[in-house]
């Protein structure tokens, strides 16, 4: 378990340093797990390496929404003055999204595939 942890641990601090050269513009953790995936994708890493860490990380993801909902709590004079605008901003952003997403899957959808023959 231990070069498992190793390895998650080795793509985020090359994050982190890619993402302090970057002024961080993207966030190192980001980064991080983009090269991570990247170096799944091209087998440079085998995913047997990062199994047991990564399943043990994503069963217990409400660890990690718990700062989160701390700020939240912190914020919660904010959150009340603003709650409106907040609820709008929320449901106006999500339903573009949605209709982002239909649409570009409508064209996909339209787009006729032909096998190469």
């Amino acid at each position: 378990m231990i070069k498992e942890v190793f390895f998650v641990l080795f793509f985020y601090f090359i994050g982190e340093l890619v993402s302090y050269f970057i002024n961080g513009f993207i966030p190192g953790s980001v980064i991080g797990m983009m090269l991570l995936f990247v170096s799944l994708v091209f087998k440079w890493v085998k995913p047997i390496k990062v199994e047991r860490v990564s399943k043990a990380l994503t069963d217990n993801m409400g660890f990690f929404f718990l700062p989160a909902a701390v700020g939240l709590m912190d914020s919660m004079d904010f959150i009340s003055r603003y709650w409106t605008i907040i609820v709008t901003v929320a449901s106006v952003s999500t339903l573009m999204v949605l209709a982002t997403v239909g649409w570009v899957q409508q064209k996909m959808e339209q787009k006729e595939v032909t096998p190469d023959e």
